[in-house]
């Protein structure tokens, strides 16, 4: 979760630490398995600024995977 008190979103800036994050681990684990993948860097709302709220709508492969 991120928040901000300003009229623009922080939604781009969180999902690029979320992707920096997960290659991350990537680089820490990639002796033990090569083949592991990353998948699924989503946003899933928003609320605020310029453009209103958004939320996402859960497809059926996403509900699976919880």
């Amino acid at each position: 979760q991120v928040d901000t008190v300003d009229r623009t979103g922080v939604e781009m800036e969180a999902l690029t630490a979320c992707a920096i994050a997960g290659l991350t681990i990537y680089d820490m684990c990639k002796s033990v398995d090569r083949s592991m993948t990353i998948g699924d860097l989503a946003l899933w709302e928003k609320t605020g600024g310029r453009s209103g709220m958004y939320r996402r709508t859960p497809a059926i492969d996403d509900e699976l995977s919880l």
